[in-house]
């Protein structure tokens, strides 16, 4: 029989279909195949009940989502306590400080966070952990508001959005923080601050190099320039720097004014200028310090000022001989100015106050009674001129508040003020006088309607004004503060207007000594300038109203106007080597023209008025316990007893 033979193999034959079949798309073929293979009656019941359980899952929703988060909430309360125990020891304070909400990522990208980006980043993950959890607790306790009878809130991110204020006073309450805005606020009244000592630092470093012991400093020569030879300048300085805390200076200044300073010298002064600027800077440093020294220097030029006043009149001249003991007129005429003799009367009534010798007083006071039934006047505006021999007012027709009157006005109010507002002469005069000042002198520029205070000269109007009247407005301000009429506060902020104006229509940014106002329709610009009244001399008058106008309203735009102001006097006036200078030309920002010198009042009344004005401590030389004279000298309200 033959057997058949065996294969060793199997043989497989595969017909080539030309494509490759899809395992997950030959699934869905054949789910729709059986779909499609469903009866229409079997289609719609199998629609049905899917629509039904998607209603009843979106329906069932919320109250597992109040439920995850109730347990999410539980689970994060119970860990709380053992988080902020071992964060406390880091940051005692971290669990009461309230946490913003964390900033977008592109916010991020901008963190000015000091340190190698390693850093940054690392700190950058702890502070967004401690952040959550602040978020956390935040949004826990709001809910407990809520459950223990608040009106619902809406929590996101720190977020709160409030349907009911009571319903989260108390968390409020508990949560005081500092908010940005006050924190930026603080920072930019400590770098103003700043700004002004490192100004004074710098006019003082000039001062010591090249005029130590000197009236005034020349910073462009670097030399000085001597007008009575009492170091000026350095008396001047001293109560700003005791303001501002500049120890150091001030130290190196009382050991000069210990060792060096003598009036036992064969030389003129004029009456007003040591007054105001000498004897009101010794008489405010001992206020100010309660050192002695100071006093008993004032006390010794006081007494050798007092033959000023034998004459027959009774109204002083003008100039002394302190180390002789005489006194005369100029020698161009017998007239004192009115401003000088009835500008004198702060400083020698304290100086009878606090060493009890009345004479003092009584002289100035006597100037004052006289001027007070003088003719001459013009709806309580006076003449420029007085005469030392009749006692009569002398060039009468010519009524200004600038230069030879100002400070009449303003020793009115203020010696009523120093006085206890007893004095009710002064305060008569004073009324009158601004009454005057409204009916007269008041006009409207063009094209602004600036309100500016001009010039009648025998009837006839002129609209020039000096920088000096700038000292008006802070006066105004002050006798308003101490219940004068409130249109004196209008007034005083309408003026501190032109005043600013003064400054920001030159090209300098600094005001011009004298400008005349445009009052036709037609006018381009308000102000105009002759070529020899376009000089600056660092003063301080539109400062000192504007620390006046900010202390009493603490409208933050007198700040920001003073701001701008001494910004241009650090470009326009700031000498390198130390010191800052005059300058003969605010219109032309190019080559403004220095002067080389500066005033002893740049140190004694500017920058102590920039000082005082970027301040926000009204207990730093308080107005209710102090008047400054018109070197800016804070002397003491006297008390009630006096």
């Amino acid at each position: 029989m033959h057997q058949t033979s065996r294969k060793d193999f199997i043989s497989l034959t595969v017909t080539e279909t030309g494509s490759y079949t899809n395992g997950k798309q030959w699934r869905r073929q054949s789910c729709w195949r059986k779909w499609k293979q469903l009866s229409r009656l079997q289609r719609s019941l199998c629609l049905f009940a899917l629509l039904l359980f998607s209603i009843g899952g979106l329906a069932t929703y919320p109250s597992l989502s109040e439920h995850w988060k109730a347990l999410s909430n539980k689970a994060f309360t119970e860990n709380w306590e053992d988080l902020k125990q071992k964060d406390a020891f880091a940051d005692p304070q971290r669990s009461f400080r309230h946490v913003l909400p964390e900033p977008p990522s592109e916010q991020k990208k901008s963190s000015h966070k000091r340190g190698p980006p390693a850093l940054q980043n690392r700190f950058q993950r702890k502070e967004n952990g401690s952040e959550l959890l602040s978020e956390q607790k935040q949004g826990t306790e709001l809910k407990n508001a809520d459950a223990d009878g608040g009106k619902p809130v809406v929590s996101w991110r720190g977020a709160v959005i409030e349907r009911d204020q009571d319903s989260v006073s108390n968390v409020k309450e508990k949560e005081k923080p500092l908010a940005p805005v006050e924190a930026a606020e603080q920072n930019l009244v400590e770098n103003r601050l700043e700004a002004v000592r490192e100004a004074f630092r710098h006019a003082w470093k000039g001062y010591k190099d090249f005029a130590w012991g000197h009236d005034e400093l020349k910073p462009i020569s670097k030399s000085y320039g001597e007008w009575f030879g009492l170091g000026l300048t350095l008396i001047d300085a001293l109560d700003t720097m005791w303001i501002m805390g500049l120890k150091k200076e001030f130290e190196e200044a009382k050991i000069w004014v210990a060792k060096e300073l003598s009036f036992n010298k064969n030389i003129d002064v004029n009456l007003f200028e040591s007054t105001i600027r000498i004897l009101g800077g010794l008489l405010s440093s001992y206020n100010l310090t309660g050192d002695s020294l100071f006093l008993e220097k004032a006390k010794d030029l006081g007494s050798r000022l007092m033959p000023a006043f034998n004459t027959p009149s009774k109204i002083p001249y003008s100039d002394v001989n302190i180390g002789k003991g005489t006194a005369h007129p100029p020698r161009w005429t017998s007239d004192s100015t009115v401003a000088e003799v009835t500008s004198i009367q702060l400083e020698f009534r304290e100086l009878s106050r606090l060493t009890g010798d009345p004479q003092y007083q009584l002289a100035v006071n006597e100037v004052m009674r006289k001027v007070h039934k003088l003719g001459g006047k013009h709806e309580g505006l006076v003449p420029m001129f007085i005469n030392t021999n009749s006692g009569l007012f002398t060039h009468q027709g010519v009524y200004t508040l600038g230069a030879r009157a100002d400070s009449y006005y303003e020793y009115l109010l203020k010696q009523w003020i120093q006085g206890g507002k007893k004095e009710t002469e002064l305060l008569e005069d004073y009324l009158q006088a601004m009454e005057g000042v409204k009916n007269n002198l008041l006009k409207k520029s063009s094209p602004l309607g600036l309100t500016f205070v001009g010039e009648l000269s025998h009837g006839q109007f002129s609209p020039k004004m000096d920088h000096l009247v700038c000292f008006l407005p802070g006066t105004l301000a002050l006798g308003a503060y101490n219940g004068l009429p409130a249109d004196h506060m209008d007034l005083a902020k309408r003026l501190m207007e032109t005043c600013y104006q003064m400054y920001v229509q030159m090209d300098t940014g600094l005001s011009p000594e004298i400008v005349h106002f445009n009052t036709h329709v037609s006018s381009v610009k308000d102000v105009d300038v002759k070529p020899a009244d376009r000089h600056n001399l660092l003063r301080p008058e539109t400062v000192e109203s504007l620390f006046y106008l900010y202390r009493f309203t603490k409208d933050k735009k007198y700040q920001q106007w003073g701001w701008e102001i001494l910004q241009n006097f650090n470009k326009y006036t700031r000498v390198p080597s130390g010191g800052y200078t005059s300058i003969n030309n605010v219109c032309d920002r190019d080559y403004p023209s220095p002067r080389d010198k500066m005033e002893s009042f740049f140190l004694g009344e500017t920058l102590k008025y920039f000082y005082l004005l970027f301040s926000d401590e009204p207990g730093l030389i308080s107005l209710d316990k102090y008047v400054f004279n018109t070197e800016a000298h804070p002397l003491p309200i006297w008390p009630n007893t006096q």
